[in-house]
């Protein structure tokens, strides 16, 4: 096999291996995304619920207001009950009582209707609380495992990216230049094998000249279809 395409083939598993880096780096840090995802929608849903007991309490402190202008009234209007002296007088008086009774019981049942809103809001708030407390007890030991995980891998990282340095200091530099302007669309699959006379690339079949050419293996030969490099397995010489 050509010295040169035999590099080209190297650089290509290695690329491979540094790019299969990536998967292992996101899952590592998706357990650890999870968890921190998890702790912010509680943030949220405790500044939200804070933030509706705030609109309930002010609710809360109108009708507690209203409630003692109509104590007020009742309060004036017996002291007005004394000084009527026509019958007109009297039942006007009786029907502001009952307006202002029945505003008073409405009142109240909304004070209380508000203060159990208040509490079922409270009572959230401290369950969200002590959840995120345990999540954030947990995010801990899960960031010290993905930190353990992205260490190992940027090891064997380092690695694979000492041997592509070694690689590209011995590869042809024209024949390198060729490999990274095919790599810029092809990708993992810029350096594929010949397999049943097809590219394992863009799986079409090739001429017979092409793939006598692929066998021989003295030159860097292309596919005439998608142009990605191609070899053939020693198996298959």
């Amino acid at each position: 096999m050509n010295k040169h395409l035999k590099q080209l083939i190297d650089l290509s598993i290695v690329d491979k291996e540094i790019d299969a880096f990536e998967p292992q780096i996101e899952e590592a840090n998706y357990s650890y995304e999870a968890a921190l995802a998890k702790t912010q929608s509680i943030h949220s849903d405790i500044e939200n619920l804070t933030q509706e007991i705030r609109t309930e309490e002010v609710k809360k402190a109108k009708n507690e207001l209203h409630l003692k202008e109509l104590s007020q009234k009742l309060e004036d209007n017996a002291k007005k009950s004394s000084e009527i002296k026509t019958e007109r007088e009297m039942k006007s008086l009786q029907l502001e009582e009952e307006i202002a009774k029945e505003q008073v019981t409405f009142a109240n049942e909304e004070i209380e209707r508000l203060e159990r809103i208040i509490d079922s809001k409270k009572s959230q708030v401290e369950a969200a609380k002590v959840t995120l407390d345990e999540l954030n007890t947990k995010l801990e030991f899960v960031k010290a495992d993905v930190d353990a995980k992205l260490d190992l891998i940027n090891i064997e990282r380092q690695k694979v990216f000492v041997e592509k340095e070694k690689l590209l200091g011995e590869v042809n530099q024209k024949g390198l230049a060729f490999y990274q302007k095919v790599r810029r669309w092809a990708k993992n699959s810029t350096v594929v094998a010949v397999e049943d006379q097809a590219c394992m690339g863009c799986h079409m079949l090739i001429s017979d000249k092409v793939y006598a050419d692929v066998i021989k293996g003295d030159e860097i030969n292309t596919c005439p279809h998608c142009g990605r490099i191609l070899y053939m397995k020693v198996s298959e010489e």
